[in-house]
């Protein structure tokens, strides 16, 4: 908190340390307690929970003595929530990983027990893996919906799954054994790999998009021809999916 290039501007981040230092762990904080936390001396501590108490950003627990964050912050999160819709953040990702690959990126949602398409961008190679914005996956066939999956607890995603699972094409998992395994995998290295199972010649990459709440509400994907993502790109391309997911759930509120 050395940055005193505009006045005002230490105050300010010292006020902001007080407010990010209540979380799920901590959610009410005394005087003492906050003011060793944030490294700040006991009167500049009170000075400003006080200025914070006044707008509301912060309000006092149960026992009077102890500060709680206030009613003008839940209003402040409901805005910014209803800012960041998940479709406007995610299209600077979605355009930089079909330019960085060249292949199809899409952006899916869970809806109705499959995937559906909300968002693309088609890559810059002639012949490319398109989604067609609005097309619907089975869950247990699709590199978003194994992402998705993944990340479900159990019991909601077994309540998604239809009891046989129908093969889309040959390579489609359609065992509960075999299907668990491939999930517990996904979660190992950030991202689901559909290698022709929703469609011959397709391969799929995906990542898992998750909320303020840690839920997790979409997937991201780069999707092209088996004969250019070949097994040497994978592993790239799925780092790049990864991160380009990670980096709009933050957007969201999400804190791994």
């Amino acid at each position: 908190m050395t940055d005193n290039t505009y006045p005002g501007t230490q105050a300010v981040q010292r006020a902001m340390a007080l407010l990010k230092a209540f979380n799920d762990e901590h959610p009410a904080w005394g005087l003492s307690a906050l003011a060793r936390e944030t490294g700040l001396n006991k009167t500049t501590a009170h000075r400003l929970l006080s200025a914070l108490e006044r707008e509301g950003m912060l309000g006092r627990a149960a026992d009077g003595d102890r500060y709680v964050l206030g009613p003008e912050v839940v209003v402040l999160g409901g805005r910014a929530l209803r800012a960041n819709n998940l479709r406007a953040v995610a299209r600077p990702e979605l355009e930089q990983l079909a330019e960085e690959t060249r292949e199809t990126a899409s952006l899916e949602i869970l809806s109705g027990g499959e995937m559906l398409v909300i968002d693309e961008i088609v890559g810059g190679h002639l012949m490319s893996g398109v989604p067609d914005l609005g097309s619907r996956w089975p869950l247990h066939a699709s590199s978003t919906g194994l992402a998705v999956l993944a990340y479900l607890p159990d019991e909601m995603a077994a309540g998604l799954l239809p009891r046989t699972l129908t093969p889309v094409t040959t390579a489609t998992i359609t065992g509960r054994v075999a299907l668990r395994a491939e999930l517990a995998c996904i979660r190992e290295r950030g991202y689901s790999v559909a290698d022709e199972t929703l469609e011959v010649g397709l391969v799929a990459i995906a990542a898992p998009i998750f909320d303020h709440d840690g839920r997790v509400v979409a997937a991201l994907s780069i999707a092209g021809p088996k004969l250019r993502v070949t097994v040497d790109r994978i592993s790239v391309i799925g780092d790049y999916v990864r991160r380009a997911a990670a980096d709009i759930s933050a957007l969201l509120g999400y804190k791994p």
